[in-house]
């Protein structure tokens, strides 16, 4: 009896856990590339400071999993807040941010 009500009792946790854990959308098992920059300098999006963002199918979302600063002085000549940069990203949107599994800052183009 006891070994059924400590199976129950856990059935009921995993299932609440995995409940509030984000889903994943069809996007997060591949790579893409966007466009990616400060999204207050950049995107024209409401914030407080320079905040790293991207722009998915001309969608502006906040990052979260990397920061602004990670790749280089956001306030360089090539900096996220004074030009728009291109990134092979893969993650998933939860509450209207993209949840960064994986962000590479690819090479300017000349």
């Amino acid at each position: 009896m006891k070994t059924i009500i400590i199976f129950f009792l856990f059935s009921i946790f995993f299932s609440v856990v995995t409940a509030q854990t984000p889903k994943l959308n069809s996007k997060s098992g591949r790579f893409q590339v966007v466009e990616a920059a400060c999204g207050q300098c950049q995107f024209k999006m409401k914030g407080k400071s320079c905040d790293l963002a991207v722009r998915i199918n001309g969608k502006s979302y906040f990052v979260d999993g990397t920061k602004i600063d990670d790749h280089g002085d956001a306030h360089a000549k090539d900096g996220f807040c004074e030009k728009v940069r291109k990134a092979e990203v893969r993650g998933n949107i939860v509450n209207n941010r993209f949840l960064a599994s994986s962000f590479k800052l690819l090479p300017e183009s000349k």
